[in-house]
């Protein structure tokens, strides 16, 4: 009984690894500081994974502006904003989503 028990516990476990496939974002510092100024958007989605957001798309005189964003999961309220002029990473930076609070009567 003991045996099937621990055999049943490593089969759910292998399970339940096999099916998290998907890359999440997280911002660790290992990352981050892979990342340099110049790099190309499908280098910088190599290191950060493909789960980003296109934030904003412009195209302007003689440049091409790209805005891709990543949520820091888990926290949910932190976001980093990658800028890409010309298919080259020009800027990124942190934000925090905002936290309203009702007023109090």
């Amino acid at each position: 009984m003991k045996y099937n028990l621990i055999t049943f516990l490593c089969l759910l476990t292998v399970m339940l690894s096999a099916c998290s496939g998907t890359r999440i974002a997280t911002m660790r510092k290992s990352k981050m500081e892979q990342l340099q100024l110049g790099m190309s958007k499908t280098q910088v989605v190599d290191i950060l994974g493909s789960s980003y957001s296109i934030s904003q798309k412009e195209v302007n005189a003689n440049d091409t502006i790209e805005v891709i964003s990543y949520r820091n999961v888990p926290f949910d309220d932190e976001f980093y904003l990658f800028r890409f002029k010309n298919s080259k990473l020009e800027k990124w930076h942190r934000e925090f989503q905002p936290i309203y609070k009702a007023a109090q009567p």
